[in-house]
């Protein structure tokens, strides 16, 4: 029964402590765009001609 002193306040704060954290994310933007990162993998990069590339070195 002393343990419940104890528990049930540590018990309250973590939930709190979860509830801000994901309100912070949600807020934050993580959440936003779950399906953007898993498409991007499957799309190429445009390439670059060797001619602009060696441009850019000597600038």
């Amino acid at each position: 029964m002393e343990s419940l002193i104890i528990l049930i306040p540590l018990a309250l704060v973590l939930i709190t402590v979860a509830i801000k954290v994901f309100f912070w994310a949600v807020d934050d933007g993580q959440f936003d765009d779950l399906e953007g990162p898993a498409h991007s993998i499957l799309f190429d990069e445009p390439q670059r001609s060797k001619a602009s590339a060696s441009d850019n070195k000597t600038k």
